[in-house]
Formats: structure tokens, C-alpha cells, sequence
């Protein structure tokens, strides 16, 4: 809880600098992740592999879709795998050695809008993003 409130400390500063031109994606909080987790799998592999669900997953995004490309691992049994689809992460069970496995999603996804396809040991899924509410609701403010 410490760190999240830390790096929402770094978010609010950021949004405050004047950076010099060609900077400006410094301030986006999911581009300064995916850096942090370069840099920690660089460093820290084996740390880093925990951190981001052991490597097995690739994750792509478009304009409306997350897409989500795991590499099985050896000995898998197709008749015990299973994909677990939430807001913000994937789990899949029924990996060897009885483990299982969290992808964490970089944007919100409908759960129930979700496509798959296992091929050739590569477990394929599209997710289609959540739209972001854009709309102001009036709150009343006590007094």
C-alpha cells in the first residue's frame, strides 16, 4: 500500500512538470510500467518472471482489444486447462505440476466478450476492452 501510494505521489508531480518536447509519454503511467518491468526483468529475471505471470505471456493491444498469446509449457493436459476471465487478469489452471498461472491485463476488458484458440501449444485470447465512462455525474455536496 506503501508503494501505491507512492507512485500515485509520482503521477500527481509528473502531471505538473513542464517536460521538454518528445517527453510528454514520461507521464503515462502504463508506458512508465512497462519500462519499470523491463528494467526488473533485465536486473531481476527470476523476480521480474514472478512479477509478470513467469513469461508465458505476450500481450498486444488495439484500438478495442486486448490480445493475450500464452505459451504452454510442455506436459500440459488440454482436458484440465482452464481460462479464467476477470476485469483486469487472466488465470489459467490446469498447468503442469498442478500450478497455475495470473496474467495481469494492462486495461480493463469485458470478460464475457472473449475469444480463444489453442494452437499448436499457443493458447490465443482476445478480450474487448472496457470503454472508458467518460460522462460527469453530479455528486451533492454536504454542508
Amino acid at each position: 500500500m506503501l508503494v501505491a501510494s507512492k507512485w500515485d505521489e509520482l503521477e500527481r508531480w509528473m502531471e505538473g512538470q513542464r517536460l521538454p518536447k518528445g517527453f510528454e509519454i514520461l507521464r503515462e503511467p502504463d508506458w512508465v510500467e512497462q519500462y519499470v518491468r523491463k528494467m526488473m526483468t533485465k536486473a531481476l529475471p527470476e523476480a521480474a518472471g514472478a512479477m509478470v505471470g513467469g513469461g508465458l505471456a505476450a500481450i498486444s493491444e488495439t484500438r478495442h482489444f486486448v490480445h493475450v498469446k500464452i505459451k504452454l509449457p510442455d506436459g500440459y493436459d488440454r482436458e484440465q486447462l482452464r481460462l479464467f476471465v476477470r476485469e483486469d487478469r487472466l488465470r489459467l489452471d490446469g498447468l503442469p505440476n498442478g500450478k497455475s498461472e495470473m496474467i495481469k491485463l494492462p486495461k480493463l476488458v469485458k470478460p464475457r466478450l472473449c475469444k480463444t484458440l489453442l494452437k499448436e501449444d499457443l493458447l490465443q485470447v482476445k478480450l474487448k476492452k472496457r470503454p472508458t465512462n467518460r460522462a460527469y455525474y453530479e455528486a451533492n455536496v454536504r454542508w
